[in-house]
């Protein structure tokens, strides 16, 4: 039987969780990088249990793996081109088993041999919930994308299908709305592996980098739509003091998905898919979009700012994407609000 943290001595978990980070890593408390004349991208993103998971719908491997992938999907949209590493902070009970903390630790291993880095340090901390915060830092390529990089005329796209997250965590709940709807099943299959193991886009950051034009400068727009594709629009587009035409017939969902308002909704603003939201010009947008078979031009940037509307009868597009001080409980809602 598994001992729980409170059975354990600091130092024991202390010892047990240094096979996750390379050696002599852990046995201080500051951790070095290499000198490096690339900018240094760095981010942080904090998982409450039954906020952003919950045992009902995540294992604690998926935890790990998602926890990572949040932040590397973040970095991705900064336009990193290599991951050093990451810090973890985990708060938990004393009454939660070891059993649980080795298998975050392993999810988290197993996305950085996926995707790069190591575990740097991090701390431990005795609480009434389960907290896992993790730091992330990336090197900074030659093309630094953000969201107040959008230019109207820029063409907006994305880099996969919107819902899916949402609806694997719909099946996991095996909620009603989803219970009596006949879905392919390999879509079934897509969205509950897409909502346990999303996937930061760095090599799509990578073929961004290779394919631009040489007669265009490194300007572009970027974010990720972990808190919903119209939000990640919204976000261009404030942050850019511009607006927005969305092509509602483009719309980037995925093959056998659904028809209806509330499957648009989904596709709008379920929230995390972890897809790169572009601003580009045209000609580049062009070509990212033969490298990258699931890319969806899903609109332009235009100059009315903070306004996003439907492009066929211009009215205002209508959906909310995550607001952490906002929502449900993760274990009815969603499971990450990254």
């Amino acid at each position: 039987m598994s001992p729980t943290l409170a059975e354990l001595s600091e130092r024991e978990l202390l010892r047990r969780l240094a096979r996750f980070a390379p050696p002599d890593q852990l046995s201080d408390d500051t951790a070095a990088l290499n000198a490096d004349p690339r900018p240094l991208l760095i981010n942080t993103d904090v998982l409450v249990d039954g906020i952003h998971f919950s045992d009902a719908t995540t294992s604690a491997l998926d935890v790990g793996w998602r926890a990572v992938a949040a932040n590397l999907s973040d970095l991705a949209a900064s336009g990193a081109v290599e991951i050093e590493g990451i810090t973890v902070a985990l708060v938990a009970p004393g009454c939660t088993s070891w059993d649980w903390v080795d298998g975050v630790y392993q999810g988290i291993g197993a996305a950085l041999g996926q995707y790069g880095g190591s575990l740097l340090g991090g701390d431990c901390s005795r609480g009434e919930q389960r907290l896992l915060s993790i730091t992330a830092l990336g090197r900074l390529g030659p093309l630094r994308l953000h969201r107040n990089a959008a230019l109207p005329g820029d063409v907006l796209v994305t880099s996969g299908a919107h819902g899916l997250s949402r609806l694997g965590l719909a099946l996991l709940q095996d909620d009603p709305c989803v219970r009596d709807i006949a879905l392919d099943p390999s879509l079934r299959d897509k969205a509950i592996a897409r909502h346990r193991h999303p996937t930061p886009r760095l090599d799509e950051v990578q073929q961004l980098l290779a394919c631009k034009p040489e007669h265009l400068p490194w300007r572009a727009g970027g974010t990720d739509s972990s808190d919903g594709l119209l939000s990640a629009v919204a976000g261009l587009c404030s942050s850019s003091g511009c607006g927005a035409l969305l092509q509602r017939d483009q719309l980037p969902v995925a093959e056998g998905w659904p028809e209806g308002p509330a499957w648009t909704d989904w596709c709008l603003a379920g929230g995390e898919d972890f897809e790169l939201v572009l601003s580009l010009p045209e000609a580049w947008a062009d070509i990212w979009q033969t490298c990258i078979p699931d890319s969806q031009r899903i609109g332009r940037i235009n100059a009315e700012a903070g306004v996003i509307r439907w492009a066929h009868n211009h009215t205002v597009v209508e959906a909310r994407g995550f607001d952490h001080f906002n929502q449900p409980s993760a274990s009815t809602k969603r499971s990450d609000g990254t």
